[in-house]
């Protein structure tokens, strides 16, 4: 028999006491003498305020740490979404929120506080993450209570009491430093273009010449362009910043024209980038590599009711691990390297489609300027596109030629 999920919780009679008791979201609340008016009329309030809040417990109630983050996941699942799917902060949050229910999940609200939320930073320094993703994890933690009080969940002073504790600072705290996310070299990213298919190389060429972000060379569709001009103008149906009411316009010029023009003449709502055409063409190659005879069994080997199908689109995720495995083939890791020496051999050597987002800005500020390279990346603040612009350090040695 299916469980009832909108059955409201029983009146009872607790046999030890003679109270009426109910149970609400796993906690007993005694209600008066059984079977009198007042305990009945208590269950009515007390069920009434339950069911009104979403049947969580209402304002006043010793919430457990672990029950808030449940109510919290709720409201983050409907909240942080996009086009009907969910967005990375998902994720963000669920990291979040690990090492806050593994330590405080059975502890009431009422007793977390500022000391609670620096042992999780210290925590999280012992788990050897670095500042900023320390940083990054506390503020959800701390968006997380306000939300709580703004439902009336949590004290109102927690909110407040929580603020105080800053963040970590450069250099005054044992967490490691993250490297930072630089440009990547043309002659990189020349030599991984052979081991990627025709479709995602293309990809690849693309977004280092116009500097979209990765998620947004996967879904151009010939709909979104608008070629009028010598210089066409690409509006993407989704970005970033869409939440911030903030629009995109990416400039693409002659040379990644050239690169896109064959893939629109298909209807003007499906994606540029197929996963299928790329498989299709990869699978054709084989093919044509083939030496000895294909037999009729061999013509057609795909499956039918395969688990996982190549979709219409590239995803940022799916771009990521296709040229991370182009990256594996042209730069394979020294034999005898294991665990976190060859993970630091791959962040070294391998590089990832952000970076060509960083080496356009780069290349841009140097020739352009930094408001360029600003407004080429698609930045509201200029502080944000000095962290994907490296500074043109000849500037400074040419002062210094001829001042110092």
């Amino acid at each position: 028999m299916p469980r009832l999920t909108k059955s409201l919780p029983k009146y009872r009679r607790h046999r030890a006491s003679g109270q009426a008791i109910v149970t609400l979201n796993g906690q007993d609340h005694y209600l008066g003498p059984y079977g009198t008016q007042a305990s009945h009329d208590e269950y009515d309030r007390l069920v009434g305020e339950w069911t009104t809040n979403g049947r969580r417990l209402p304002r006043g109630t010793d919430l457990t740490i672990a029950e808030l983050i449940a109510c919290y996941w709720k409201f983050a699942e409907s909240h942080y979404r996009k086009n009907g799917e969910p967005t990375k902060e998902i994720d963000n949050i669920r990291q979040a929120c690990r090492t806050l229910k593994r330590l405080y999940g059975s502890k009431s609200v009422r007793e977390f506080g500022p000391k609670s939320l620096k042992a999780i930073q210290q925590q999280m320094i012992d788990d050897n993450l670095s500042r900023g993703v320390i940083n990054s994890r506390v503020g959800k933690i701390k968006r997380l209570f306000r939300w709580a009080v703004s439902e009336e969940l949590a004290p109102e002073n927690l909110s407040h009491a929580l603020a105080t504790v800053q963040g970590l600072q450069k250099g005054r705290t044992e967490a490691r430093e993250a490297i930072p996310i630089g440009p990547v070299d043309d002659a990189t990213v020349d030599a991984t273009l052979p081991h990627l298919t025709a479709v995602v190389a293309d990809m690849v060429s693309l977004q280092r010449l116009i500097g979209c972000r990765p998620s947004e060379v996967c879904m151009i569709r010939p709909c979104d362009i608008d070629r009028k001009g010598d210089v066409w103008l690409y509006r993407p149906a989704s970005h970033k910043c869409e939440h911030h009411g903030r629009g995109r316009t990416i400039a693409i010029g002659p040379r990644a024209q050239a690169i896109l023009t064959p893939y629109l003449f298909r209807d003007s709502t499906s994606y540029c980038f197929s996963p299928l055409e790329s498989e299709r063409q990869r699978k054709d190659e084989l093919r044509a590599k083939r030496k000895t005879k294909v037999r009729p069994s061999q013509m057609d080997r795909s499956k039918l009711n395969a688990k996982r199908k190549p979709g219409d689109h590239y995803t940022r995720t799916s771009y990521l691990w296709a040229v991370r495995r182009a990256c594996e083939r042209a730069f394979p890791p020294p034999e005898g390297l294991e665990g976190d020496r060859l993970k630091a051999w791959r962040k070294t050597n391998w590089w990832h489609p952000n970076q060509l987002r960083h080496s356009l800005g780069t290349e841009v500020r140097q020739r352009f300027g930094l408001e360029a390279a600003q407004v080429v990346l698609g930045h509201s603040k200029a502080d944000v596109t000095q962290v994907y612009a490296e500074r043109d350090q000849r500037l400074a040695i040419e002062v210094a030629r001829q001042v110092g």
